[in-house]
């Protein structure tokens, strides 16, 4: 009898066991899922640019708006490490303020359209809360100038030959960003690497030593 009861409470003990390990894979499956769903995403992104074009220093007085669009990707390769490349359309450039018998005063918008490709290493410290910096390469498209009056209203806009910039960009990034549920906001500063002009015209004569840089404030949305 006292051995019946013994085997009984230990093939129970067993099954105690048994359970509890079932249990703990099942919650542990959960929770990695849960924690895939939280944080390797795609999706859409658009913001705001305010782009200058610097030789030496970078100044505030030629900062112009813009904006950037796009998709991402957010690619767990550890916890808490990410890598997120993205496929952006972006406006760069800057702006020139005039004031002449002429013309009134007003602003000449230099705008250089690019399509780009940042790459970035994402340590995320927080729940919500990551830094991120890396690198991109983009792909001049298109170059503009526009002509626009105090009331924001544009008289001309030229195209320029983009055949007198360089066509390729290069440059570091670095910024910080918040992720609520499958919303991001974030920022983020662009410091170009590169020359923007070519020798031999007079668009690129002008802006031969220049390069590109500026801050991007973004809002994400992931599926």
């Amino acid at each position: 009898m006292k051995i019946t009861f013994v085997t009984k409470g230990f093939y129970a003990g067993l099954l105690f066991t048994a359970s509890l390990i079932s249990l703990n894979a099942s919650a542990q499956e959960q929770q990695a899922s849960i924690e895939n769903k939280l944080h390797s995403k795609f999706g859409i992104k658009g913001g705001l640019n305010l782009t200058n074009l610097y030789v030496n220093d970078i100044s505030k007085e030629h900062m112009k708006a813009g904006f950037n669009a796009g998709i991402f990707s957010k690619l767990v390769v550890a916890r808490r490490f990410s890598i997120q490349p993205e496929l952006l359309y972006t406006i760069k450039g800057a702006k020139e303020n005039y004031n002449n018998f002429i013309q009134g005063s007003g602003q000449y918008r230099f705008n250089l359209n690019y399509i780009e490709l940042p790459l970035l290493a994402v340590i995320n410290i927080g729940k919500d809360f990551n830094i991120h910096a890396g690198g991109y390469t983009a792909y001049l498209v298109s170059a503009t100038i526009k002509n626009v009056d105090n009331n924001g209203t544009i008289n001309g806009a030229t195209s320029l030959n983009e055949d007198n910039f360089q066509r390729w960009d290069a440059g570091l990034l670095g910024g910080l960003g918040f992720d609520i549920q499958n919303f991001s906001i974030g920022a983020r500063y662009n410091y170009g690497l590169r020359e923007i002009g070519k020798s031999g015209n007079l668009s690129g004569e002008l802006t031969k030593n220049s390069k590109n840089a500026g801050l991007s404030i973004y809002l994400g949305l992931a599926f």
